[in-house]
């Protein structure tokens, strides 16, 4: 059965003032959708909500997988339950490398006894950081630290490639990036497109959907998803910008206070 991704209603708030005012879309195997909108519009509050980070608290609303409700499963148990999230800002993880955080990331996610072998691991990360055209020398270094806004950027794809999810969120992934850089990441992307995984992007420019066409392109305002169509509504965005948009709709003020 393809992947199915809904979220139905969606509300959260920080520190009591609400950031997403009802959030519907949803997401099904195969299928690439892009979210765009003006900063604090609450683009980057919903990928930290779906991931369950404390700061955000949901009010109202679902976010299933595949039937399963994401919004009662710990941080740890939505990452099982195939939900991952390529951060905007990676952290850095003194003494703990990158091997070893992708292994026990994989195993964490199987049940006892069926942990991947060492050799398999190393054959797979071999291969996944050659694709990426990364240094082998990252294998061993400890998580994102020292690493340039691109290297973090690679290694994000790179654990989504090891972990293999059903559904991926990118927050700003083009962000720091030149353009090979780019093109590296977006190749990342699209090979492992397929009918049991469906992506999330949250960007600000089309020039990262020149390289990953979406199927769908999402415009966010005040919390809400008030436009939706296909490509081609990215390239208007990027031609126009916004205004076209708030002024067909009668929006007044985009902003929400969070990105």
């Amino acid at each position: 059965m393809a992947t199915h991704f809904v979220i139905d209603g969606l509300k959260a708030e920080i520190e009591g003032k609400e950031i997403l005012k009802g959030i519907n879309l949803e997401i099904k195997g195969g299928e690439i959708h892009a979210i765009m909108g003006p900063n604090g519009t609450g683009k980057s509050t919903l990928a930290s909500a779906l991931m369950g980070h404390p700061k955000y608290e949901v009010t109202e609303g679902s976010a299933t997988i595949d039937g399963e409700d994401l919004l009662e499963m710990s941080v740890d148990e939505r990452a099982r339950a195939g939900l991952f999230l390529a951060m905007q800002y990676p952290s850095e993880i003194p003494g703990v490398t990158n091997s070893d955080f992708l292994r026990s990331a994989i195993n964490a996610r199987r049940e006892e006894g069926e942990e991947i072998s060492l050799i398999k691991f190393i054959r797979q990360m071999e291969k996944k950081m050659k694709e990426l055209e990364m240094n082998p020398e990252f294998a061993h270094r400890y998580l994102n630290e020292g690493f340039s806004g691109g290297e973090k950027k690679r290694n994000e794809i790179l654990q989504m490639a090891m972990l293999d999810p059903k559904i991926v969120v990118l927050d700003e992934i083009d962000s720091g990036l030149d353009i090979d850089a780019l093109k590296i990441v977006s190749n990342g992307v699209n090979a492992m497109r397929s009918e049991d995984r469906g992506f999330l992007i949250i960007t600000h420019y089309q020039r990262l959907l020149n390289y990953i066409t979406p199927d769908f392109v999402h415009v966010m305002m005040q919390g809400r998803i008030v436009k939706s169509g296909g490509p081609e509504l990215a390239q208007r965005l990027e031609n126009e910008g916004y205004d076209w948009v708030k002024e067909e709709l009668g929006i007044v003020d985009e902003t929400v206070g969070q990105a």
